[in-house]
């Protein structure tokens, strides 16, 4: 490896850390707690990264958390927005978190179908 891709990895690292530092706009949180996990979230994680990544929604924030308490709501997923209620969605999978990505965080209409409970 030369200087150059050196300096290129450096860059692409402190690029990746200044979008996870900045402040998001809406931030999903995803229940990996051993139900969660067992439901199927990492699935569901990655399916939310992914379409993210894929609209480039670079204000919209994609983390973790375990266990939520409501295991037969698993996987669970939350999504918390400035000034807005909490969003609690359950029985999530990776067509659910599609729908949720087009809907509520780039449209901003909850799909209330999915919707647990609101905080």
């Amino acid at each position: 490896m030369n200087l150059d891709e050196l300096k290129a990895i450096r860059e692409k690292a402190k690029k990746d850390i200044q979008l996870r530092q900045k402040e998001a706009r809406i931030k999903i949180v995803v229940g990996m707690g051993t139900s969660g996990i067992a439901s199927g979230a990492r699935e569901v994680l990655r399916s939310f990264v992914d379409e993210i990544a894929g609209r480039n929604l670079v204000d919209v924030m994609v983390t973790q958390t375990g266990e939520k308490g409501f295991a037969s709501q698993e996987p669970m997923i939350e999504v918390l927005e400035e000034g807005k209620p909490g969003v609690i969605y359950g029985n999530m999978d990776a067509e659910k978190a599609r729908k949720v990505v087009a809907e509520h965080i780039v449209k901003g209409n909850p799909v209330l179908e999915y919707v647990i409970e609101t905080s």
